[in-house]
């Protein structure tokens, strides 16, 4: 689970950097959809280094792990909706579909590592209650 979310945070700080530093090479190798507009692309960059930043501090916070996960789920989860709703718009066509099923195997594999993060929490929870009333 640690390495799952080193991994996405990894992920979100460096696609951020890249949609802020590059938003013409973002637009024109990942997210070829309608017209260009670097300021969206790097406002969307705001969301992701949010997201990296908080996936990063929750390896440090276990508390922060389940949180993190459900958001990041959700945001994958409303994200792949987003690009089978345009699934037919990109350019070239098939980056349209290869977004959004890579997207959606994505959401499955960070709900997968939620679901681990929410036993290990509950199991933790388990044991301070248990210790608690020794």
């Amino acid at each position: 689970m640690i390495a799952g979310i080193a991994l996405l945070a990894a992920y979100d700080l460096a696609l951020a950097v890249f949609m802020a530093a590059w938003p013409h090479a973002f637009y024109v190798h990942v997210g070829p959809f309608g017209l260009r507009n670097d300021h969206y692309i790097r406002d969307t960059a705001t969301f992701n280094a949010a997201v990296g930043v908080g996936l990063a501090l929750a390896l440090r916070r276990p508390s922060w792990r389940v949180p993190m996960l459900a958001i990041t789920t959700l945001q994958f989860a409303l994200h792949s909706i987003n690009h089978l709703v345009d699934i037919d718009k990109a350019y070239p066509a098939w980056n349209g579909y290869f977004d959004f099923f890579s997207l959606a195997v994505a959401t499955i594999a960070i709900a997968g590592l939620l679901r681990v993060a929410r036993g290990d929490a509950e199991a933790g929870a388990g044991r301070s209650w248990k210790g608690a009333n020794r």
